[in-house]
């Protein structure tokens, strides 16, 4: 039996309005992804792709057409109903790691979970789990310069993590890595879809990345392309 869509994408469209010129960033795109998909989104600068995967992670809005995760429709959604979702239900992970100097590893790692109904115990137990899924268990209590950008970019992952998300969206994750540290962490993107059952969407230029994904998909400008 075939697993069911977790995203459904359905003749999305996004223009950026530029003074007087309408700008096409997306043009009637659909797609599925389905639960435990990971799925790489390819293409040249301004084909789309970073728009695509930020409205599925309900970043950004469509101007029309409707992006469905896990049934939900987050573009009906009010900001304050959107920001809840987020947090229940997306992990992100960008090219530059958005962590907090002054804060610990853990500390970084437990930020999602404040917004949570969670006590302080509980709290420290899935950030521990989060650590050990990214292979820094015993990093917890460095602080970001003390850590090389690898091991910053597997605490943003761990960040991503902790609310237990059905789906994981990475913007360029290995853009600021080294071949070897980008390759930890693609491992550890694969991982997940593989032993935790979770989706993850990838924005990459690099073939060597797309290469760790199950599937990619080539934008053109705004179109899928064929």
């Amino acid at each position: 039996m075939a697993a069911e869509p977790i995203v459904v994408v359905r003749d999305l469209s996004k223009i950026y309005r530029q003074g007087d010129i309408n700008v096409v960033a997306l043009d009637h795109v659909s797609l599925d992804i389905t639960a435990g998909e990971f799925v790489v989104l390819m293409g040249p600068s301004g084909s789309g792709k970073s728009t695509l995967l930020h409205i599925i992670a309900g970043i950004d809005r469509p101007t029309s057409g409707s992006a469905k995760v896990q049934g939900i429709d987050i573009a009906q959604l009010d900001e304050s109903q959107l920001a809840d979702w987020r947090n229940q239900n997306v992990g992100f992970v960008f090219q530059s790691f958005n962590l907090i100097p002054v804060l610990t590893a853990a500390e970084n790692v437990e930020l999602p979970l404040l917004l949570t109904d969670l006590n302080g115990r509980e709290r420290r137990k899935q950030v521990q789990t989060a650590l050990e899924l990214v292979g820094l268990a015993d990093r917890g209590h460095h602080r970001p310069d003390q850590m090389s950008g690898g091991q910053q970019q597997r605490v943003a992952i761990a960040r991503a993590l902790v609310t237990d998300p059905a789906l994981i969206v990475a913007d360029e994750p290995t853009g600021n890595l080294d071949a070897k540290s980008a390759g930890d962490v693609l491992a550890i993107l694969r991982s997940l879809t593989l032993t935790a059952g979770k989706t993850v969407v990838m924005v990459t230029h690099d073939p060597k990345s797309a290469a760790y994904g199950s599937r990619s998909l080539h934008l053109e400008k705004g179109e899928i392309a064929a």
